[in-house]
């Protein structure tokens, strides 16, 4: 005997956030993005998670709750710092729009 399992999908946007309804969910976005590009430069650099945290001037167990994605509570101005921090370029574009309002996007070179 077969039973048949009916699965429903559903296209989700490009932000997971927006999708599991945040409020704040372009800013969680961009946090996640942030916290992914610092484990993605820790490794890259072949850091264990102690240099790291001396590196960047945070606590071990900080740099391990960021790898994780656990980055709430740290702010958006705090990831850039550790980004930079990381060897990388910041860089902020501030232009008109053609909507109602701006916003903020993020790409990794």
């Amino acid at each position: 005997m077969t039973r048949s399992t009916e699965i429903t999908i559903e296209e989700g946007s490009t932000n997971v956030y927006a999708d599991l309804g945040y409020a704040d969910a372009a800013e969680m976005q961009r946090k996640s993005q942030l916290a992914a590009e610092i484990a993605r430069a820790i490794k890259a650099r072949r850091l264990t998670q102690q240099e790291a945290a001396e590196l960047l001037g945070i606590d071990q167990s900080k740099v391990s709750r960021i790898i994780r994605g656990q980055f709430r509570g740290v702010s958006e101005a705090k990831l850039l710092e550790l980004v930079t921090r990381l060897g990388h370029d910041v860089k902020i574009v501030v232009g008109p729009v053609r909507r109602r309002a701006g916003k903020i996007e993020l790409q990794f070179a």
